[in-house]
């Protein structure tokens, strides 16, 4: 434990998606030493995935990219990408985080990125940045705006036949038996950004979602979308063939006591507004209908959004989607319970269905972080209407959706609040302002208490 390297900064910044990365940029701003620790091969959360965000209808890569390549060349932050934290302790007033860097089998301090031994690479695994519709190379960069732009190997797909290695410009940079490395970081203060993970699409089996190609989440659709999407048009994936009538299924991962998620994602009724909006664009000649229980319009401008997806000719139709199941065509057939008006069971037979699906919590950082969770899973803050960054546990801040779902506007406006929040400590606790730490045991570890 001795021998690991060790970091000293002001402040962990735990995930780098779009809260994490303007949280690490606000607190370096002030001159804090900050380390982000990434868990996937590159920063950008799932915001670089998107195609537009609402209601600007503003390129979503267009936003993070400049912010991903801020945090690299700040020199106030250091990057841990494709790393995670396995635990945490106290020492001196500190914390102290034991982390594991997984293996890339390849160096990232020579690669450069050149993509050689992507081209090389015989095996094709699925893509899951675009949400597994494609394939990429078993070595590759993880995509065209990848934060850093190193190569990373799936050697649980490699067949270990040296092409790659071959390939390569960079003598002994590809390292098939390359190891685990810990990393402890010490730091003062914590922010946890650790983000969200959707409902899985096949959880409502009555929706068929995983058993019939043509009923996708939104997440994919937003691949769809997206000018760096997988087939760089918006294509059905059973046949490839354009769709001419797509609907959605609102409420299909959240407010459902069957799922455990009874409450609302809050980003979902936007989201389906949004690509339907652009879809309208995209297939001018297509139908659109969108299915709702309640269309929540919550942000500033997001009710004249969704009158203008109305203006375009969207469908709302007020209803609860009973099942989807397929005609032989592999066409999907939505059953609803329309109560516009006069309440009646339709059958309609659509292209391509997309299902809303809502929000679940990334991560749960009760056991590594001492920090409680509220009975949706999320981060529980202790002032949340005062100071939504707050945990119980002294030091420690969240923000994002790791404290709940909230839309990309709300997650900076977050993380901008973790930071001042984070700065405020330390700048209190470097002053000797904050009395001294006592002690006392969670069941796993010290846990720092001010009086």
């Amino acid at each position: 434990m001795n021998d690991m390297p060790q970091v000293k900064v002001d402040a962990l910044v735990v995930g780098g998606g779009i809260a994490g990365m303007q949280s690490a940029l606000d607190l370096a701003g002030q001159g804090y030493q900050v380390a982000v620790v990434e868990r996937q091969p590159s920063i950008g959360g799932k915001m670089i995935a998107l195609s537009k965000v609402f209601p600007t209808l503003d390129c979503a890569s267009c936003i993070t990219t400049p912010k991903m390549s801020a945090v690299a060349h700040n020199e106030g932050i250091q990057l841990f990408t494709y790393s995670e934290v396995d635990d945490i302790e106290t020492t001196g007033g500190s914390y102290v985080a034991h982390v594991t860097m997984k293996p890339r089998y390849v160096d990232e301090d020579t690669c450069t990125g050149c993509r050689k031994c992507e081209y090389a690479c015989p095996i094709d695994v699925p893509d899951s940045f675009q949400m597994g519709m494609t394939a990429h190379r078993a070595i590759r960069v993880p995509f065209s705006t990848a934060v850093p732009q190193k190569a990373v190997l799936d050697i649980d797909n490699c067949l270990l036949c040296g092409k790659c290695e071959t390939a390569c410009p960079v003598e002994d940079c590809i390292d098939f038996g390359q190891q685990p490395r810990k990393v402890t970081i010490q730091a003062d203060a914590i922010v946890l950004a650790t983000g969200y993970e959707t409902t899985s699409r096949g959880a409502k089996a009555e929706y068929g979602a995983g058993a019939f190609p043509n009923v996708i989440d939104g997440l994919m659709m937003e691949r769809l979308l997206a000018p760096t999407g997988p087939y760089l048009h918006v294509l059905r994936p059973s046949d490839g063939r354009e769709p001419e009538s797509i609907a959605y299924v609102q409420c299909a991962g959240s407010r459902d006591l069957s799922l455990g998620v009874p409450y609302c994602s809050r980003v979902c009724c936007m989201y389906a507004v949004k690509q339907a909006m652009l879809l309208a664009g995209s297939l001018p000649l297509a139908d659109i209908t969108i299915y709702y229980m309640d269309i929540r319009t919550f942000g500033k401008g997001y009710e004249q959004f969704y009158q203008n997806a109305k203006a375009m000719g969207i469908e709302f139709v007020k209803g609860k989607v009973a099942r989807v199941t397929e005609d032989e065509d592999r066409n999907p057939v939505v059953r609803v319970e329309v109560i516009d008006g006069e309440s009646k069971i339709v059958e309609r037979t659509h292209d391509l269905v997309v299902l809303s699906v809502g929000m679940l919590p990334g991560f749960d950082p009760a056991g590594t972080y001492g920090v409680p969770v509220a009975g949706d899973g999320f981060v529980a803050c202790t002032s949340p209407n005062i100071s939504p960054a707050l945990t119980p546990r002294s030091g420690v801040f969240a923000t994002g959706t790791a404290t709940g779902p909230m839309d990309i506007v709300d997650s900076i406006q977050s993380a901008g609040a973790a930071a001042s929040e984070a700065a405020a400590y330390l700048e209190e606790l470097h002053a000797g302002a904050l009395p001294a730490p006592a002690h006392e045991t969670n069941g796993r570890e010290k846990v720092m208490i001010h009086a």
